[in-house]
């Protein structure tokens, strides 16, 4: 008997690599379940993504990972941060902002849908892993007010080569930018004094992103409703992380034989030269359900010129690659 659950173990598992092996692309979305929001990020010689689990505001209480070396084969971590070990987030913990500095990788989350005089907002996690357990940093939000009428939500942390690290955050249709400090559990000032600017695009909804390359800075953000079919998302390039931000066109939206509601995403770049990936969430056609949201990834290409061209949307995914370490 015992031999037999053995035979039928090994044949499973080679079943399992075997499948592993055929497969060619992605596929989208990468992973099964309702996630959004996603953050793309590479570590070393993996990608990992870090996405919202997407649920009712109330049932939003923790955040799963998915790593990869090659974009095609993934790997689930659960409950790398949840509810419990932020004991200020009571509802909506969402679209995570991740990054690395000395050994200690940082997990900032928005929590609580704050308004004025309430709890809630930015807060920020640590571990000593990429898959955490991360736990709460400060033990309150680290943004917690409405400033320039930003909602402290969707927060996306950038390191320039000049060694700032920036927080790009806001909803309700403004957007601002605001200083980390050395140990990137607070704010520090802009030489002008001034703790945050403005640096709202016309167009702009939410879910803030920085990508540089060539010596441009290409700011990407969501427009349209969360909820609705034309989702979408457009971009500026600037010489200035500070822009401004001329909004450019839009890069990402539904396709009607695909999938609707394309936005709030993240890009990561590959091994390859001038190889870009972004990482998005969608919703499958014919769902009605404002929760139900994927996380998917294609290829983000530029033009000579430096523009972005439009992003296709797939079902196919992506084929796989390889990422480097910095």
């Amino acid at each position: 008997m015992k031999k037999l659950l053995l035979l039928a173990l090994l044949a499973t598992l080679t079943t399992g690599a075997q499948a592993q092996e055929k497969k060619k692309t992605s596929g989208n979305p990468i992973a099964d379940g309702w996630y959004a929001d996603p953050e793309g990020i590479v570590y070393g010689k993996e990608c990992w993504v870090f996405p919202t689990y997407s649920a009712p505001y109330k049932e939003q209480l923790h955040f799963d990972a998915f790593s990869t070396k090659d974009l095609v084969n993934w790997t689930k971590h659960e409950n790398v941060l949840t509810s419990a070990d932020v004991k200020w987030a009571h509802m909506a913990m969402w679209a995570p902002s991740v990054i690395e500095k000395d050994g200690t990788y940082y997990f900032f989350f928005g929590a609580n849908d704050v308004h004025e005089g309430e709890i809630g907002g930015i807060g920020v996690a640590t571990a000593q892993r990429p898959e955490g357990p991360y736990k709460d940093a400060l033990g309150k939000p680290l943004i917690g007010h409405i400033i320039n009428g930003a909602q402290p939500i969707d927060q996306y942390v950038f390191h320039d080569d000049d060694g700032q690290y920036y927080m790009y955050y806001g909803g309700w249709g403004h957007c601002n930018i605001t200083r980390l400090s050395d140990d990137l559990l607070s704010l520090r000032p802009f030489d002008d004094g001034e703790m945050y600017k403005e640096v709202t695009p016309k167009g702009y909804v939410e879910g803030p992103f920085m990508l540089k390359r060539g010596g441009k800075y290409y700011f990407m953000w969501s427009e349209g409703g969360w909820t609705g079919p034309d989702y979408r998302l457009a971009y500026a390039i600037s010489d200035s992380p500070f822009g401004p931000f001329e909004r450019i066109g839009t890069i990402l939206q539904q396709d009607p034989q695909v999938a609707t509601g394309a936005g709030h995403h993240s890009v990561v770049k590959a091994k390859g030269k001038d190889e870009y990936y972004i990482i998005y969430h969608r919703r499958p056609l014919g769902e009605t359900d404002g929760n139900h949201r994927v996380t998917c990834v294609d290829r983000l290409t530029f033009r000579p010129d430096g523009t972005i061209e439009p992003v296709k949307i797939t079902f196919e995914g992506v084929g796989k690659t390889k990422f480097k370490s910095k």
